[in-house]
Order: C-alpha cells, then sequence, then structure tokens
C-alpha cells in the first residue's frame, strides 16, 4: 500500500456496476473498506443525482458530466448536494446537420425517438438507435463496441469542439473541451488540496475512445478493471 494516495476516484458503469444497474452486495462492501482509508469520488459521465439513485444513494462524492457538476455527499442530511453545476450554450441546428450526415453514411437513418439528445450541461448523446431504443435492444446492439470503434474517428473528426466518447451501449457521449475525465480529476485534486500522486483511479474503458482513456494516458496512477463483478480483487491491495 503506498502512503502517498489519499482518495480513490471510480467509474461507475463497466467498473463498478454492470450498465445502469445497482452495485452488488460484494462491490458495497468494498467501498466500504476502502472508505476507511481514503476519500472516494465518483467521476461520471451523467448527472449527479442520477448516479446517486442508481448506486441507491451510497454515500460518496461524485462528479458528473465530466466535470461540469460536482455534488458532495452530506453526512448529516445524508443527501447529495450540487456545488458546482455549470452549462453551455449548443448549436443544435449544426448538431443535427452533422448527427445527421453520419446516420445516412453508416446506415443508421432508422431510429426510435430523437435523432440527438441534448443534456442540460450542454453535452450531447448521439444515440445510434434513438432516443427511444429498447433497453435490451441497446445491449444486444454492440456489446464488443466494433461498430463504433469502427465510426470514432469520423464522429470525433465531426465535433472537433467537442471531447468524443464512446458511451453507454449503442451511442457516442460529447462534451465541450476540455471537459474529459482527466480535466475533471484534475479539477477535484486543485479543490481538495491534491496532487495527482494522491489519487488512484479506476476503470473500465482506457482503450480508444473510451472516456477512461484521459486518465490511463495521464500521471494519474490508474487500476483496469476488465470485470465489474471481481472490483473487489482489483482493489484488494488498497485495503490490506
Amino acid at each position: 500500500m503506498d502512503d502517498r494516495i489519499k482518495a480513490i476516484a471510480l467509474d461507475l458503469d463497466g467498473t463498478l456496476t454492470q450498465h445502469k444497474q445497482p452495485l452488488s452486495a460484494e462491490n458495497r462492501a468494498a467501498l466500504d473498506m476502502l472508505a476507511q482509508r481514503y476519500r472516494l469520488v465518483i467521476v461520471g459521465a451523467g448527472q449527479p443525482q442520477r448516479i446517486f439513485r442508481q448506486i441507491e444513494r451510497y454515500p460518496i462524492d461524485i462528479i458528473g458530466n465530466y466535470g461540469l457538476q460536482y455534488a458532495k455527499y452530506n453526512c448529516r442530511t445524508h443527501e447529495l448536494e450540487l456545488v458546482r453545476d455549470l452549462s453551455f450554450p449548443c448549436d443544435r441546428e449544426s448538431v443535427e446537420r452533422r448527427v445527421t450526415a453520419l446516420r445516412e453514411k453508416y446506415g443508421y437513418t432508422e431510429y426510435r425517438g430523437q435523432n440527438v439528445e441534448y443534456h442540460p450541461s450542454g453535452c450531447l448523446t448521439f444515440p445510434l438507435l434513438g432516443t427511444d431504443a429498447e433497453p435490451g435492444d441497446k445491449l444486444a446492439f454492440d456489446p464488443d463496441r466494433v461498430k463504433r470503434r469502427r465510426m470514432y474517428a469520423d464522429v470525433a473528426s465531426a465535433f472537433p469542439e467537442y471531447a468524443v466518447f464512446i458511451g453507454g451501449s449503442s451511442s457516442f457521449d460529447m462534451a465541450l473541451k476540455p471537459y474529459d475525465k482527466y480535466h475533471a480529476l484534475d479539477l477535484y485534486c486543485r479543490e481538495n488540496g491534491l496532487g495527482h500522486q494522491n489519487v488512484i483511479y479506476a476503470g473500465d474503458y482506457y482503450g480508444c475512445g473510451g472516456n477512461d482513456e484521459s486518465v490511463y494516458k495521464s500521471d494519474f496512477g490508474f487500476i483496469k478493471v476488465d470485470d465489474y463483478r471481481q472490483f473487489p480483487r482489483y482493489v484488494e491491495h488498497l485495503i490490506r
């Protein structure tokens, strides 16, 4: 165990849970043990309150939308309190035009719901199957991410002002630059008096297009979690 480590930062889906599922009893117990020694924070792509509900109100601070939002857990009220909530305008006409061109190029012109999901923060989701696709269809669409990796360079090129990630099970997520998980974690360190050497990040999607890639390629310590069901094993060296 490295005495320099003061905080553990964590991805959620694929690292602690299955996509949009709650914490297992085993992973909750592992977090409890980590919390006895370290500060814990989730660094997520979604809104903090949505993440908080997914993890069934587990007591933890949450960074949302790649750093655009930050919420602290209040131990007295047992609630999550939003302390940062940034948003940026979005040129929807331009976004629609670019997404439609990508759909036409790759054959995703039939979809359910909306062409693009617009988030209050200014972040975007490009859902290949549409915003109203059935959950089962989304999970079965691209489990190995091969379809989206094939498109990734074109999507990133079409949206140069955004950091583009292969998100969820059938979509691309986008956040205005410089907002990504590295930026979010660097800001967290500066706000909490920590150096990068004081933080270890645990994430599952650290390859090309993954939203953990920016942290993986940085100077932060990184734990590769390749099976969320084995999360306790990946962090056991931190809780011995």
